[in-house]
């Protein structure tokens, strides 16, 4: 069941957003890197630290910004303009302001029940850094 865009922005800080998205994007990472089949498990949290840390998620917010839609960039900028007291160890604070505000798009897009647009953006951004890899 969808939530109206007015309900997600009454009813939820950019922090909340963030808190949820945050699990909503790390669950898409772990689906895209277990994809390939059974590996170890040291090897999986390997993999996926190269996806969801603070720098990491910065680095593909700014993959997929453009192929946002005016919502959607909406939720992003309100999360990465959020006041937050806490800072990343290993991020600087302009990669986690960022992190923060693709937590924050992730948060809105699982709570108004957008979870194949998610998926969309994050399957292009993924696929997107991997090229700029190889």
């Amino acid at each position: 069941m969808e939530k109206s865009l007015e309900f997600i922005k009454r009813n939820y800080s950019p922090l909340v957003l963030a808190y949820m998205g945050d699990s909503f994007f790390e669950t898409l990472a772990r689906e895209y890197i277990i994809n390939d089949g059974d590996c170890l498990v040291s090897k999986l949290n390997e993999d996926i630290k190269k996806i969801i840390t603070a720098v990491s998620q910065s680095r593909l917010v700014g993959i997929m910004v453009d192929e946002l839609d005016e919502t959607e960039l909406w939720f992003y900028k309100t999360g990465r303009n959020a006041r937050n007291t806490h800072h990343a160890k290993s991020a600087n604070a302009v990669d986690y302001r960022r992190a923060t505000g693709l937590e924050c798009l992730y948060g809105y897009l699982y709570l108004s029940g957008k979870h194949e647009r998610a998926r969309e953006l994050f399957k292009y951004a993924i696929e997107a850094d991997k090229n700029k890899e190889e």
